[in-house]
């Protein structure tokens, strides 16, 4: 019934998968990621993702029928029987379903942790008028990188953390060429990231901004500026963005992000941890 996949299985450049790709870019990630699990199903119209102590990522095709779908659903769940599941993301209707009937299965319960909204970019808008220059960041500009990642931590995810604890972090994250900053009168002010380049698309992350440099266009001519390089390698640029944050979804919009499908992040627990 289910088949193992990598990263380059023909399902992930069949025009069912394509279709949804923005939403389910990081399924790419996954497929490259050892120990991974990944399966698809024999008629290639599903997708299951999991690296090892994280959500899942659940694609099915919208031409996939309802019968079908609960099918696949029932299947999964057997086969996973046994194993641990933190969560699951995708689309909302498709996953909120997934939770409903894998809670039941395992006398778990499913909470919502997070609503995210799908980018991609074609035609980046350059905010006029904002001082300063994108850089790649450097071993010298190590202490700052590891403080924007502290910030970007409580930020994102509402866990504070010491600068210092940041230092492994952002010497590996330096080493990949793919972190920039934003400078001005050669000082640091804002961080982007290219997480992972696929065949078509690009996914930046990371996006922070002292609060001391805010509301000045920083991040919004950094990200804008790491578009245009991604397209000149023929790369589409692409982000997910917290649905609660509407400021950081309104500066995307406003550099030229164009929604692509919206997904949501469910935990499993115990009851007796719910309780």
């Amino acid at each position: 019934m289910f088949q193992k996949i990598n990263a380059s299985d023909r399902i992930l450049s069949q025009d069912m998968f394509i279709a949804d790709e923005v939403q389910y870019n990081l399924v790419h990630r996954i497929c490259e990621t050892k120990n991974s699990t990944c399966i698809k199903d024999s008629d290639e119209s599903m997708i299951y993702a999991q690296s090892v102590g994280h959500n899942a990522w659940l694609w099915i095709s919208k031409e996939t029928a309802v019968d079908k779908k609960n099918s696949l659903f029932h299947k999964l769940i057997e086969y996973l029987e046994g194993t641990t599941l933190p969560g699951v993301t995708g689309e909302p209707k498709v996953t909120e379903r997934f939770a409903q009937l894998y809670s039941k299965a395992n006398k778990l319960q499913y909470e919502p942790n997070m609503t995210m909204e799908s980018y991609f970019c074609i035609e980046p808008k350059k905010p006029m008028n904002v001082r300063g220059t994108m850089h790649q960041a450097t071993r010298k500009d190590l202490e700052i990188v590891a403080a924007f990642l502290a910030g970007f931590s409580e930020g994102a995810y509402g866990i504070t953390v010491d600068a210092e604890s940041k230092i492994s972090e952002a010497n590996a994250i330096i080493d990949t060429g793919d972190l920039y900053l934003w400078f001005v009168d050669q000082n640091p002010v804002s961080m982007a990231n290219i997480a992972h380049r696929s065949s078509r698309y690009s996914r930046i992350n990371a996006v922070y901004t002292p609060s001391s440099c805010r509301k000045k266009g920083y991040a919004s001519a950094l990200v804008a500026e790491l578009c245009s390089l991604l397209l000149s390698e023929g790369l589409i640029p692409m982000l997910y963005a917290d649905f609660k944050n509407p400021n950081s979804n309104k500066v995307y919009r406003t550099i030229g992000f164009v929604e692509s499908g919206k997904l949501v992040d469910i935990k499993f627990n115990s009851i007796s941890h719910i309780s």
